[in-house]
């Protein structure tokens, strides 16, 4: 006898069902399948197709679905050899590669929760994610990150096995496999053991877990369901018109997280949808060797953050900086011509100008070509918002950049903006089969923002009271987020409730657009962090861009070759961030007041105002802690961080008649 349908939308139960939010027609009536159900049409529809290129001594080695297919049967065998129980985590802890795919899918064939750990997460916060998830197995890279959980193993008793796969083990120990020890493991498993368990997965149960750092308190583990997974992927592939490999074969660079839905949603699951092939970068991708990769793979869509973006920019203005006289000239008069075409197509014009098509010829293609975007038609940037200035700075090239929007717990997308669909700083209309709720709007139609669709979560782990403060009784996902949509229906993010910084005078200030002005307005500026909650006036914390250590990631003393010809521009010999705060640089500090008189000019009200500013002596980074791993920025850990500079803007303050 089969139990009755689950009437509910969310569970906060492992094993729990949720009841799936079905339409009577279009994309969100399609029938719902698992993860088995779309590789199975993916082997059947691209088979002999190649799927994952990863690079070994020089060379790609390249596996087809058909291969991948069955690698990822062997691995969920093996984990069942290894005792992997149903929904119990497997967690995966390294940087992205063919293992990390077949590992992920197979846990789910075998009937576990894939789980990933980002690579930079502490041994605590590896044993947080891996107690959570009840792991019984945990998948990771290399010694360095072997060691995290083999520190606290002792705590984690639901641990049955580790695996390596990305070098060779450095010493034997009881339960830990290489991974070719791994794949072999499984072999006497019967077919029938597999197939038994692979028919018994329902689209309507969880699969995945991702967890999402809050920035306070213990992170959560979102749920996610085959459905979620198999008909985000084919709504986000239709919206933004993948092509499916059969007529003409996507290339993508895998290189973000994989512990982000963004990268999951897009690297594997996307990929399998539509049989795209992933070509896999080199762990130290974000350091600077991404764009060789770009260049050497030239993918037909790419997704970036936007601290990628920020670092293309700053990497092609450097190159420009050198460049003669005469390139300079054309490169300026080119992306004048890019970005006044760009926005008139973007208000409906469709001619394509002469100097445009020479500008084309002379500078665009060129520099599409070298950063490996020449064959790229969809370039997206998501995780966390872009500012104006980057946006721009492609378009000038004419490399739009495409903003998406969305949240783990929508599993990954909501809103896509796409060519003929894109507005500057929206991020793009919600996906087909998805809707959107402003709740409560203002008088300028500023609420939050509130998604339903298919692609919402089913709850988050063992967490009740938090899946009941994220979804409401009629549905909707509260996203804590604020926001408007225009009467075209394009989204435009204008903060997050919980940034918003209240003043003494009651005022709801959204720090975002002040920052990003002050970024724009001052070249010099890296990152900036509006202050004032509870305060009488704004204040804000500044840095300087500097060069990064490539290999510890921590920012160093020195400025980058742009910042330093901003200071030779004013007359100033500096090269170091230090040599401006202990002389107190006076025109640099000059240039500073100056931009931000600037953006006080513009402000929407005195409240709005920043009176007070200060350089700190370190740019904001992962390594520091002041950035999240996709680079957002983590404003409470700044705020403790740099409480004595804050406090300092509040003490000594005469009264200043406005």
């Amino acid at each position: 006898a089969s139990s009755p349908p689950p009437s509910s939308v969310w569970t906060t139960q492992r094993d729990g069902e949720v009841r799936l939010r079905m339409d009577e027609q279009g994309i969100g009536s399609e029938a719902p399948k698992t993860v088995h159900d779309l590789f199975q049409e993916a082997t059947s529809k691209y088979g002999d197709y190649y799927a994952l290129a990863s690079k070994k001594g020089g060379q790609w080695i390249k596996l087809t679905y058909n291969m991948y297919y069955d690698e990822c049967c062997k691995a969920a065998k093996s984990f069942l050899k290894l005792g992997l129980e149903r929904f119990h985590g497997v967690c995966l802890l390294g940087f992205n590669s063919p293992e990390w795919f077949i590992a992920d899918i197979g846990a789910i064939f075998a009937g576990g929760l894939a789980v990933g750990i980002y690579t930079t997460n502490s041994p605590e916060a590896c044993h947080y994610v891996a107690e959570n998830s009840s792991a019984n197995i945990v998948v990771v890279e290399n010694h360095k990150q072997l060691q995290k959980i083999l520190e606290v193993q002792h705590k984690l008793p639901h641990l049955k096995a580790i695996v390596q796969y990305g070098e060779e083990l450095r010493e034997k120990r009881p339960n830990l496999y290489s991974w070719r020890e791994f794949m072999d493991l499984g072999k006497d498993v019967p077919d029938t053991q597999l197939r038994e368990i692979i028919d018994s997965l329902k689209p309507n149960q969880c699969c995945t877990l991702i967890y999402t750092s809050g920035t306070t308190g213990q992170p959560k583990g979102v749920m996610l369901s085959h459905d979620n997974l198999t008909w985000t992927s084919l709504a986000a592939g239709r919206s933004i018109k993948l092509a499916e490999a059969t007529e003409k074969q996507e290339l993508v660079v895998s290189y973000l997280p994989l512990s982000h839905v963004a990268a999951q949603m897009t690297d594997i699951w996307l990929s399998v949808t539509f049989g795209a092939q992933v070509f896999f970068a080199q762990p130290d991708a974000l350091k600077g060797t991404l764009v060789d990769t770009l260049r050497e793979v030239r993918p037909t869509a790419f997704l970036g953050v936007p601290r990628v973006w920020e670092k293309m920019e700053e990497r092609m203005k450097s190159v420009g900086a050198k460049s003669s006289m005469l390139k300079r000239k054309v490169a300026s008069w080119a992306k004048e011509v890019g970005l006044q075409t760009n926005l008139k197509w973007m208000n409906g014009y469709s001619e394509v100008p002469v100097n445009f098509r020479l500008a084309r010829h002379l500078v665009y293609k060129k520099v599409r070509k070298a950063i490996g975007l020449d064959r790229c038609t969809r370039c997206y940037s998501g995780a966390a918002p872009i500012t104006r200035e980057t946006l721009e700075f492609f378009l000038s090239l004419n490399i739009p950049v495409y903003e998406l929007y969305g949240m783990s717990e929508s599993s990954g997308p909501h809103t896509v903006s796409l060519p003929h669909a894109f507005k500057f700083t929206s991020c793009g209309k919600e996906m087909t089969g998805c809707r959107t709720l402003i709740h409560k709007p203002d008088e300028d139609g500023n609420g939050e923002i509130c998604f339903s669709g298919r692609h919402i979560f089913m709850g988050y782990l063992n967490m009740e009271e938090k899946t009941k403060e994220a979804i409401d009784e009629d549905g909707w996902l509260h996203s804590g987020d604020l926001g408007k949509c225009d009467k075209d229906g394009f989204l435009y993010i204008t903060g997050r409730i919980k940034e918003l910084i209240i003043t003494a005078g009651g005022e709801n200030i959204p720090p975002v657009p002040i920052e990003d002005a002050v970024k724009e307005a001052i070249p010099i500026i890296s990152n900036a962090m509006l202050v004032g909650d509870k305060a009488k006036f704004l204040a804000m914390l500044l840095t300087l861009k500097c060069n990064i250590d490539v290999e510890s990631g921590e920012p160093g003393d020195d400025l980058t070759p742009e910042a330093i010809e901003f200071c030779q521009k004013l007359g100033s010999k500096a090269t170091k961030v230090s040599e401006i705060i202990s002389s107190k640089d006076k025109a640099i500090y000059a240039a500073i007041q100056k931009g931000i008189s600037a953006v006080n000019e513009r402000a929407v009200s005195n409240a709005q105002k920043v009176q007070k500013w200060v350089i700190l002596e370190k740019d904001f980074s992962l390594f520091g802690g002041e950035l999240g791993p996709t680079m957002k920025l983590k404003r409470p850990v700044v705020a403790q961080k740099y409480k004595d500079q804050i406090d300092q803007f509040y003490m000594d303050t005469p009264t200043t008649t406005e």
